[in-house]
């Protein structure tokens, strides 16, 4: 190897060394895109965006209005993270659509909640109600799951969280299950004889999850929000800075005092 051929070659291992670090560096971003749907999520992430910005992170928050969109948008490179979604439901989605998404932190916890303009207690539903659940695999399951726990109903054994109405065995009342999108149950309210509407859109429409359902989950559930972020990011800088802000005492006295236990802090 002659000197000109030595100097390129050190020249260029030089290069490829400069280039890891630099290209690390590139990636710890300093202003990031997360989504969420509106509501609770929504507002929570104001007051995130408030913590992590003198942390020199920079949030936009993007609202969605339903669940399936999130998720598409983080895979496709359109966010940087999201918050709306339980573990369950995440874990549906990849197995479904194949996202590389993963959870890398708790957020809250929505007790879901059950609700009617007809009938002040589950006991005095008709023959033949009407009875709005989410249309979506986890959620509608998790309803499900709620009314056997009421009595309302008996389902298969080991039907899960994945339980759909054609996993009904028992049905005393022969409750009539209307599958809608989850965002769509609240104006549907008025259609159907109960609902079952996930504490984020019950807030957003003006129902008070503690004074207007006629049933409410445990806060003790399986059910805990999450942050989510492409697993190719996951250890990336922002990411403990974004869970950091999220994980805040600020946040979390916002929560207690904005919310008054209709939304609970998990961490």
């Amino acid at each position: 190897m002659n000197k000109r051929q030595l100097l390129q070659t050190s020249a260029l291992a030089l290069g490829l060394a400069l280039a890891a670090p630099l290209a690390a560096f590139a990636q710890d971003k300093t202003s990031i895109k997360v989504g969420v749907t509106g509501g609770p999520h929504a507002q929570i992430f104001e007051q995130v965006k408030l913590v992590a910005e003198k942390q020199g992170l920079k949030i936009q928050v993007v609202e969605f209005g339903d669940y399936v969109q999130p998720n598409a948008a983080l895979s496709a490179g359109d966010l940087d993270a999201n918050s709306y979604q339980h573990l369950p439901y995440l874990d549906a989605q990849v197995k479904d659509r194949g996202y590389k998404l993963v959870r890398v932190a708790d957020t809250v916890n929505f007790p879901i909640g059950l609700y009617s303009k007809k009938v002040k207690k589950l006991a005095d539903l008709p023959q033949g109600a009407k009875f709005g659940i989410p249309n979506d695999p986890t959620n509608g399951g998790r309803v499900l799951l709620l009314l056997q726990a009421q009595g309302l109903i008996k389902l298969k054994e080991n039907a899960g969280l994945k339980a759909t109405p054609l996993d009904v065995v028992s049905n005393p009342k022969k409750l009539r299950f209307v599958e809608l999108d989850a965002a769509q149950l609240p104006r549907s309210l008025d259609d159907l004889d109960a609902s079952a509407i996930n504490t984020n859109f019950a807030l957003s429409a003006g129902l008070n999850p503690k004074t207007d359902s006629i049933a409410q989950e445990s806060a003790k559930n399986p059910y805990v929000n999450i942050l989510v972020v492409r697993e190719s990011e996951k250890a990336q800088p922002w990411v403990a800075k974004l869970i950091k802000a999220y994980q805040s005492p600020e946040v979390r006295q916002f929560i207690d005092t904005q919310f008054k236990g209709s939304v609970v802090p998990a961490f």
